[in-house]
């Protein structure tokens, strides 16, 4: 039995089930061409030998660590190029992981710890990203012109000891890169529209109106357009629009505004171009309420046209296709999402009620659908509204009508894979998490889940860049922010605490000040504030959020994370033992990975919760 040093690399088509389900033999097709036309000469080029090629992965031997990560990186580079012309839902796209370690040969195979590290990183990589082991960052030394992130210390699935890890940073290499505008398209950022109705109860509608040109123009593969959350944030202030172009790394801003009055309605727009402020085009449309379909649509065709942006014919399809042609029930699903954007209880609640108006106006309503999956979604993960299986059949018939009517909508499929996660059916789950991703790269709801998902599975590492997403496409989201305390905290990547705790500390504040008879700003703003040390305001917040809803399950979990980081175990544990007889299988299993119940792990009381979970 041979024994040799090896740098093996591992790599996987990230959501290959999804791919496969929309389109097998283009699938395959495409990642045929992809092997023939461009990886197999990237392997020679670099000296590798290819030693295993499954339907979605491959499995390659390098001379050196060098050679091997200067593949990965071009390989990553070249697909990045390749799918610039390609709709977001139809690109292969490959993780990419790099180990160098001790391998087993046996004929023309390799195994052993080697090869199993090398297929754990490439797990925790982002899409379009590569994450390599301390061994390799080591070997390169500064011999290569790329950037590493230190991740810090992981405990990979059936590996020993913990694996420091690295992530490949430099921005040509990573899709999922945290620069505003990550490639080469044309970029543009969607200003929310001036409401000039005199009347601050029509905003819902200017902002619908926004969030609609949005949506179609992310349709649009030429394109890279700013998300939603992020370009909501300059809503109502006196920015100039220079300075938002050149936050959001963009060339191109689009900004207008909505006047509603009875049955008419003006919009009007204009297009800006970031380099000299010039305006490329500007018109006004004064029509009855029910042209406002046509209105977005004329608005996106005029930036396409402008911006010289070549659509596909499923893209022109897609965007021609109204979702409804009932301006009323357009009105209650425009209103519904305003209420959803709020991220309360009571919000969603509304925000419920609104949707299913407008399914009753018009029964074929897909977005509706989708927004009633989503309220529930909500409801369910953070408030326990409903029993486990009365919101996987509520889930599952929304999202099921959602899709049957469009299939593209994101935020359907993002609501079905947490449906599938408590319905424990994880391959289909995370099937349907990839897939609201690849839809929309912008979606806060799909990034949020599937984070949530990956916490419980215990892929802490794919957890942690996933919040991270979430928090960047939804600036003012504190949960994302707080819930990485742990998650970081877990992984041993101590340097990356303070900021998220003070990040999330302070959108925390600004939520309670918003919404100061929701608890969980303040149950979970407490974790915060113990991880910079500020334990008094911790005691605080933690009171404060009992005395708001002292009944409230994650109140209840969040203040047993703080009372055991406070050394408080009876309390914390009483706290444990309240939450779980009413919690969830999924919600309980957070416990198991959450490391501020390290203290706690070898009390009697603990061990008898961890029992009870299984």
């Amino acid at each position: 039995m041979e024994r040799r040093l090896a740098a093996v690399l591992a790599a996987d088509v990230v959501g290959y089930s999804r791919l496969m389900g929309t389109d097998e033999a283009g699938t395959l097709d495409a990642l045929t061409k992809v092997r023939g036309e461009f990886i197999d000469s990237k392997i020679a080029e670099h000296q590798g030998r290819t030693v295993k090629v499954s339907g979605d992965g491959l499995l390659l031997e390098f001379p050196s660590v060098v050679n091997a990560v200067r593949c990965a990186a071009e390989i990553q580079r070249g697909m990045r190029d390749r799918n610039t012309n390609v709709p977001q839902e139809r690109r292969i796209e490959f993780r990419i992981g790099v180990n160098l370690g001790d391998v087993i040969v046996q004929d023309e195979d390799i195994f052993g710890d080697g090869v199993n590290v090398a297929a754990r990183l490439e797990r925790i990589a982002k899409p379009g990203g590569i994450a390599i082991s301390g061994s390799v960052r080591d070997q390169i030394g500064n011999r290569l012109d790329l950037v590493f992130e230190d991740m810090g210390e992981h405990k990979l699935k059936n590996i020993e000891q913990p694996v420091r890890v690295y992530s490949l940073s430099q921005e040509e290499s990573t899709i999922a890169n945290t620069a505003p505008n990550p490639d080469q398209r044309p970029s543009i950022a969607v200003l929310p529209f001036s409401n000039m109705s005199g009347d601050p109860e029509q905003e819902y509608f200017s902002d619908g109106i926004t969030e609609d040109i949005i949506t179609d123009l992310s349709k649009i593969s030429g394109l890279w357009v700013a998300a939603r959350n992020t370009v909501f944030t300059y809503k109502g202030k006196p920015v100039k629009v220079e300075q938002i172009a050149r936050d959001l790394g963009v060339a191109y801003i689009l900004e207008g505004s909505v006047r509603k009055a009875g049955a008419r309605v003006r919009v009007t727009g204009q297009l800006i171009s970031a380099k000299d402020g010039g305006h490329l085009w500007a018109d006004r449309f004064d029509r009855d309420l029910t042209d406002i379909f046509a209105i977005q649509d004329e608005i996106t065709r005029a930036i396409v046209e402008q911006l010289t942006v070549k659509l596909l014919p499923q893209e022109k399809k897609s965007i021609e296709r109204p979702q409804t042609d009932n301006i009323e029930a357009y009105t209650y699903y425009l209103r519904g999402r305003e209420f959803l954007h709020r991220h309360t209880k009571s919000y969603y609640q509304v925000a419920r009620r609104m949707f299913t108006k407008a399914i009753e106006l018009d029964p074929r309503y897909a977005r509706a659908y989708a927004g009633i999956a989503a309220c529930d979604s909500f409801l369910f993960y953070h408030y326990f509204q409903y029993e486990t299986e009365e919101a996987i059949e509520n889930i599952m018939a929304a999202t099921g009508k959602a899709l049957e009517l469009d299939d593209g909508l994101a935020e359907a499929h993002a609501c079905r894979g947490v449906a599938l996660t408590f319905a424990k059916r994880f391959e289909e789950a995370e099937t349907e998490l990839e897939r609201a991703i690849a839809l929309d790269p912008n979606s806060f709801e799909a990034h949020y889940f599937y984070a949530r998902y990956c916490f419980v599975r215990g892929e802490l590492g794919r957890a942690a860049a996933l919040f991270e997403r979430a928090g960047e496409v939804k600036p003012d989201d504190y949960q994302s922010w707080c819930l990485l305390i742990h998650v970081y905290r877990s992984l041993g990547r101590t340097d990356k605490i303070e900021a998220a705790a003070r990040k999330g500390i302070a959108l925390a504040e600004k939520e309670l000040a918003l919404h100061p008879e929701n608890p969980r700003p303040a149950a979970l703003g407490a974790a915060g504030l113990l991880a910079i040390g500020e334990t008094e305001r911790a005691r605080e917040w933690l009171a404060r959020a009992l005395a708001i809803d002292p009944d409230d399950l994650l109140t209840l979990y969040n203040a047993a994370c703080s009372y055991a980081h406070l050394g408080e175990a009876d309390r914390a544990l009483d706290l444990l033992e309240r939450f779980i007889p009413l919690a969830n299988d999924l919600n309980r299993a957070w416990i198991k990975h959450d490391s501020d119940f390290d203290s706690l792990r070898g009390h009697p009381r603990f061990q008898k919760i961890l029992e009870q979970i299984g």
